[in-house]
């Protein structure tokens, strides 16, 4: 999608600098700035949606003890999960390297 801009000449000069000593297009430095401003700005205007959602008790909350607890629930099976996974694998080595 080709969009257009105005930038301030001053500017418009910095990126000129960049893009010649670097090798890199200016376009691509635009594109790069539009990404990561585009991050910083979902970021800044979701995150307000989502705290107004909190303030009208639309969104769950959970406290710092609930998320330990959960991240200890998840670690504990995924950690069984591996271990299974482990005796298996050990399991199929020891079984191929019998005759």
């Amino acid at each position: 999608m080709a969009t257009s801009i105005r930038l301030d000449p001053a500017i418009a000069q910095r990126l000129d600098q960049l893009a010649t000593q670097t090798g890199r297009t200016k376009a691509y430095y635009l594109r790069e700035l539009v990404t990561q401003g585009l991050d910083a700005l979902e970021d800044f205007y979701l995150t307000a949606a989502t705290m107004e959602r909190v303030r009208k008790g639309e969104e769950n909350v959970y406290s710092a003890a609930q998320v330990r607890l959960a991240a200890r629930a998840d670690l504990i099976v995924s950690g069984d999960a591996h271990l299974r996974n482990l005796k298996r694998y050990q399991g199929m080595r020891g079984s191929a390297a019998r005759p």
